[in-house]
């Protein structure tokens, strides 16, 4: 996966400007930076849903940029608000992501409804396979928007901000399934969290964005640094590397005076 020289102007503001950012295969890549940064708008640039100039890559070095099925044969997306039509059963639902594997008719086969049910089992959904996805709690909920797009099979994961509005027992509960499914699966995890502790867990380089600029590139280590927290979110904060090199952040509250 690939920008080169992107940038994307929306309502007369440049949101993005100028991201040249290459990710390996097999790596985990999470973009980082203070609101308005332009995180999100970078990801949707890679999923083909804002215009912008430059190129994206996703695919071998010589590929051009894909569109519309051919993306969604390639990348498979966890938006960070998804739409779920209301009342639509947990199974129908992670069917969905057969469809770019289908015709202009989309009529699942039963490789289709065998590929779902695969995979709502690898994520301990079965149970929940008749239920309204408009009724499970956030951290199922979540799970099911993940099934959806682990059934597109593809080799690789798109995650906008994919903890939001969840409670921290469910977000380390989505993370390390889409960690453990990465090493299953030799997944390429591209995607944005804000939680600075949280991506030094998990990802394995981090890319920051600070007014639609890329700011900083490099290991976990490298970037989560106090200086580089302190000069792009504005606040003072201790960091801690373990023997593997995920990196803990605290941030010390402000105090008057």
């Amino acid at each position: 996966v690939a920008w080169s020289g992107v940038s994307v102007d929306l309502g007369g503001r440049t949101v993005v400007d100028c991201v040249d950012l290459e990710v390996a295969a097999g790596s985990w890549t999470t973009v980082v930076g203070p609101n308005g940064a332009g995180k999100t708008t970078l990801l949707r640039v890679l999923a083909g849903t804002v215009a912008h100039s430059g190129t994206v890559r996703v695919g071998p070095a010589k590929t051009s940029e894909p569109s519309g099925r051919n993306r969604a044969r390639l990348l498979a997306v966890v938006p960070q608000h998804p739409v779920i039509p209301p009342g639509m059963q947990v199974f129908d639902y992670a069917l969905l992501g057969r469809s770019p594997h289908q015709g202009l008719r989309f009529s699942a086969s039963a490789t289709d409804r065998r590929a779902t049910a695969a995979v709502l089992n690898r994520l301990d959904l079965t149970p929940f396979s008749d239920r309204a996805v408009d009724s499970l709690s956030g951290g199922e909920r979540q799970r099911v928007v993940v099934a959806r797009a682990l059934v597109q099979e593809t080799p690789v994961l798109v995650l906008d901000e994919p903890t939001s509005f969840l409670d921290l027992g469910h977000q380390l509960e989505v993370l390390e399934l889409v960690a453990e499914l990465r090493s299953e699966r030799d997944l390429t995890v591209v995607g944005s969290l804000h939680d600075l502790s949280v991506v030094g867990q998990f990802a394995d380089r981090i890319a920051v964005l600070d007014a639609g600029r890329l700011v900083a590139d490099g290991r976990p280590a490298e970037i989560l640094t106090p200086e580089l927290i302190a000069r792009h979110w504005g606040v003072d904060a201790r960091t801690e590397v373990d023997d593997e090199g995920a990196v803990t952040v605290t941030v010390h509250r402000r105090r008057p005076g």
